[in-house]
């Protein structure tokens, strides 16, 4: 709301490292007495996220400084209902999702700087007060799609993680719950067991502020801020910060697609609770290009090719799109592929040229024809394009290619 770093900028972190701080506590702590997003319309939040061409949104509910962007009944003294503006937001953000279409997801720091039982003595009161803000938010909410947790300090014993993901899947049954749980446990008195620390890591990784490497033998996604700040932030409202160009996200996009992930874009609304101007002008070309070339990105995994800063691939069924960032010359060059490529087009119009081997598969278009950003290409082959992976290992490319 102030223009800093959210959580990050307050003073003194407890149970944690320092760094990013520039705002004291006692001004950190009563920010919420002048919190009034006059101009919030969750409405226009959710048009403008189908419009990026979105699927889904993971709405931040609590941070690490302890505050609640609904009116918890555990902590409601600091919560969205103690500050002039009032309204629930949580609850405009899911009916507008909901009434959208689009997916819903809460992202929940388990780590709270202001409240005065963390990590006191045994945690237990703590662990019971957090255990009940999921089970709000995943109740009065439902139905919720995501559970994104971030943060958490102090040894394992200190939580009941077992009851908390059963209760989890049991309020919803089909949520996806990333792999933060229990994140930055680290150091500690104890370990867990086995079954446990697989439990608590969820259901996709998050690789934060960097694209992920290929990885199909389990689900992931990038998390990156369209603000980018020199101290690495940018999650709040920074105008400190440089928004980043269509093609910067295009590319992260594709690279994510590419490499069997998901992108999930943060944006940091201004203090009016409007989305500034530059961020919304970008998300429009992304929907734009979603628009022409969704194809490509939607419903489709990964490969066959291992990706690279030259661009990288997706396929279904019988088809493989070829995203080419970074041409050299007019021929791209991929490995062979097993089956063959009955129809080769370029995602807007026009066909490259195709010379398929034993040792290459060659496409080649002219420098005037390709795109600046990315170029896509519809391979149409005899067979299934998942046939081509060697035990789930995508195909190589040769040296100075990846």
């Amino acid at each position: 709301m102030n223009g800093t770093e959210i959580s990050w900028s307050r003073i003194g972190h407890s149970h944690d490292h320092p760094g990013h701080e520039s705002v004291s506590p006692a001004v950190y702590d009563n920010l919420y007495r002048r919190f009034d997003p006059v101009k919030f319309d969750a409405n226009a939040w959710m048009q403008m996220a189908q419009g990026a061409g979105m699927k889904y949104v993971v709405f931040v509910a609590k941070h690490h400084d302890g505050f609640s962007m609904w009116p918890t009944k555990l902590r409601p003294e600091y919560s969205i209902a103690a500050t002039p503006f009032k309204r629930d937001l949580c609850r405009e953000i899911a009916d507008a999702a909901h009434r959208h279409g689009l997916r819903l997801g809460w992202y929940y720091s388990a780590r709270d700087w202001t409240h005065p039982d963390y990590l006191v003595g045994d945690n237990r009161k703590y662990d019971a007060f957090y255990r009940g803000q999921v089970r709000e938010l995943l109740t009065n909410y439902a139905p919720v799609d995501v559970l994104w947790f971030d943060h958490v300090a102090g040894n394992w014993r200190d939580y009941d993680f077992t009851g908390l993901f059963d209760e989890i899947y049991q309020l919803q049954p089909k949520i996806l719950v990333n792999d933060r749980a229990a994140r930055f446990i680290r150091g500690t008195e104890d370990r867990p067991s086995p079954e446990l620390a697989s439990r608590v890591s969820g259901d996709f990784d998050t690789p934060e502020q960097r694209i992920g490497k290929f990885q199909n033998d389990r689900p992931w996604e990038s998390c990156v801020t369209l603000t980018e700040c020199a101290d690495g932030g940018g999650w709040s409202y920074r105008p400190d910060g440089r928004t980043r160009t269509f093609a910067e996200c295009l590319r992260m996009l594709v690279s994510c697609a590419t490499g069997d992930g998901n992108l999930l874009l943060n944006v940091g609304p201004l203090p009016t609770g409007e989305i500034d101007p530059r961020q919304v002008a970008v998300l429009k070309q992304m929907g734009a290009w979603l628009a022409r070339n969704g194809e490509s990105i939607y419903g489709t995994r990964g490969g066959p090719f291992r990706n690279g800063e030259w661009g990288g691939a997706t396929y279904q069924d019988k088809t493989v799109y070829v995203h080419v960032l970074r041409w050299t010359g007019d021929t791209l060059r991929l490995p062979p592929l097993k089956a063959k490529v009955l129809r080769a087009t370029v995602l807007g119009g026009g066909e490259p040229e195709v010379r398929q081997t034993n040792e290459h598969l060659e496409l080649t278009l002219s420098a005037g024809r390709q795109d600046e950003i990315d170029t896509v290409l519809k391979l149409e082959l005899d067979a299934p394009a998942a046939n081509e992976f060697s035990d789930g290992r995508p195909l190589e490319m040769a040296a100075g290619r990846r």
